[in-house]
């Protein structure tokens, strides 16, 4: 939950950063909440890259680990780095002084990296594995919250959905519409990661297999 909350934060820094804005910090709380603040970047794409986000986090990196398997202790190692850089440059201690952000930065930083460095591979694979749905269904899960708590804040701080709809559709879009536009998105990428991730390369590979066999020559013939 926690490292879930952690990525829905680092979305919204990276989105900042992406559009011409920076990360000033961002928090997470014991309680599984957490807080990104920026300045400057598109503000549609900042707000946004909290819930999808995390949801095109998870599904890419089932898919990637997934289709290119053999890079997997790479993988782990370069996000395990990623994360510790981050957490150093942008994670806080939240509100109460917790430092939850870097706790969750950090160890799960660290245990990526060592997971690459010494683990198996199949070790590797299922670590990222786990990592992977858990922020993608996740992800899901809490737009779908959303969409039944509309009116969920952080103390004077609106929820994603209602900041999207008040600061980029001037209201038009009613903030619930919004978080079910986003849950669709959210499902549709892991459901593609899912199906060019594994389902594709096995048809293929079953397809390959079954035509191999097909124009194989008969030995009886021989």
């Amino acid at each position: 939950r926690l490292f879930v909350t952690y990525v829905h934060e680092a979305g919204h820094g990276l989105g900042a950063v992406l559009t011409g804005g920076r990360v000033i910090r961002f928090v997470v709380s014991a309680d599984g909440s957490g807080l990104a603040t920026t300045a400057g970047g598109t503000r549609s794409v900042v707000i946004a890259a909290g819930y999808l986000g995390a949801a095109l986090f998870g599904s890419g990196l089932f898919y990637i680990a997934n289709r290119y398997s053999r890079w997997d202790r790479l993988i782990a190692i370069f996000l395990g780095m990623f994360m510790v850089i981050f957490t150093f440059q942008f994670a806080r201690p939240d509100e109460s002084g917790l430092p939850v952000a870097n706790i969750i930065g950090y160890a799960f930083g660290a245990a990526l990296i060592a997971a690459g460095w010494y683990a198996p591979r199949v070790l590797t694979l299922l670590v990222l594995n786990v990592l992977a749905i858990s922020t993608a269904l996740n992800a899901v899960l809490d737009v779908w919250y959303l969409m039944g708590n509309i009116g969920a804040t952080r103390g004077n701080i609106s929820n994603d959905a209602v900041a999207f709809s008040r600061e980029v559709t001037a209201r038009l879009v009613p903030a619930s519409v919004i978080a079910l536009v986003w849950a669709g998105l959210a499902v549709a990428m892991f459901l593609a990661a899912v199906y060019f991730g594994i389902w594709k390369p096995l048809q293929d590979e079953m397809e390959d297999t079954y035509e191999r066999i097909r124009t194989r020559p008969d030995r009886s013939d021989l």
